[in-house]
């Protein structure tokens, strides 16, 4: 046991191990630290009802930025999600009204509408090879006008009590947006951890024309990650429609700048080829913790934007410090 503990703290007194545990482990550590000041700080912080509150916000936040994360380790972005979440929401909102309730056609539409929009900026991205920025900034404006269009921007109310479930229900306590979200999880961190598919993402993003030369067919993996980024946006929209009980056009703004945040907090690089979802999906939930925290503590929404701002701008500054001292 002393020899253990010998070698550990052995491990920690050099320098470079200690760089390599704060890069693996640092969004963990911050988490467990901000956890532990805020439930101090509020008793209601830590109950059950409040983290559970924690979860289901970060839930669909978390799915969106498991589509960013897609797309950032390709070293690329997609400013579109927020806005393809509510196109994807209106439309299947409409499928699932209570006097005409269709859940399959509802589920199947959300995902569709959000995979043929990801497919639309992949194959910009990928065979236009149009900058990710401006393409999905473009798909922002042109799928938020079509969810204001096709609602006459006026919200679908009154849908049914099986949708609502999606985003509202509990199973065996468990909310619904939670088990949503470990499911996309469990699926995406399998294909990018296990998969050959999951290795060429990492390796375009990493060197695109290593990638290429290699015989990666970078075009179609971009076009495949940009459409699962689409598709989960479409998953979100469900989600958030459910949540609010209605499908509402103006639903998911600056849903893309939080997904951002958190994948880009969770560890995922902004220059590609790094990251993780586990990390994406702490980010996501640190964010969320964050502002439940400042909510408890009656902080003006406006100091939580500025703080927001600051959080994200501190954890780029920081990936690029990693990966400048890293040449």
């Amino acid at each position: 046991m002393q020899q253990d503990w010998g070698k550990i703290l052995k491990m920690l007194s050099e320098k470079k191990n200690i760089k390599t545990i704060i890069s693996r482990y640092g969004i963990y550590i911050i988490f467990l630290v901000i956890f532990l000041v805020l439930s101090i700080a509020n008793q209601a912080f830590f109950t059950p009802s409040n983290l559970l509150n924690i979860l289901k916000q970060a839930s669909t936040v978390a799915v969106i930025a498991i589509g960013q994360t897609l797309c950032l380790i390709t070293g690329g972005m997609d400013l579109s999600s927020g806005s393809i979440m509510a196109l994807a929401g209106v439309t299947s909102a409409m499928f699932g009204l209570a006097d005409k309730t269709n859940m399959p056609a509802a589920f199947l539409t959300a995902i569709l509408v959000g995979m043929l929009c990801g497919f639309i900026n992949g194959l910009i991205v990928s065979k236009g090879r149009v900058p990710a920025f401006i393409a999905t900034l473009g798909m922002q404006q042109a799928a938020r006008g079509m969810a204001l269009l096709v609602t006459n921007a006026t919200p679908v109310f009154g849908l049914s009590a099986a949708y609502i479930f999606m985003g509202s229900g509990k199973v065996l306590g468990i909310p619904m947006l939670v088990i949503i979200m470990v499911a996309v999880v469990i699926v995406t961190a399998f294909i990018l951890n296990k998969t050959k598919f999951g290795r060429h993402v990492y390796a375009v993003g990493g060197n695109e024309q290593s990638a290429h030369v290699s015989g990666i067919r970078v075009q179609r993996v971009k076009l495949i990650v940009y459409t699962a980024a689409g598709a989960l946006a479409g998953l979100g929209g469900i989600m958030l429609a459910g949540r609010i009980q209605s499908g509402t056009p103006t639903m998911g703004e600056g849903y893309e700048l939080d997904a951002i945040a958190g994948a880009v907090i969770g560890g995922v690089s902004t220059s590609g080829g790094v990251g993780t979802i586990y990390g994406a999906v702490i980010g996501s939930l640190l964010m969320a913790m964050i502002s439940n925290g400042l909510d408890l503590m009656n902080v003006s929404a406006y100091y939580q934007q500025i703080i927001k701002g600051i959080i994200i701008v501190l954890a780029v500054l920081l990936d690029v410090q990693t990966k400048s001292s890293k040449k």
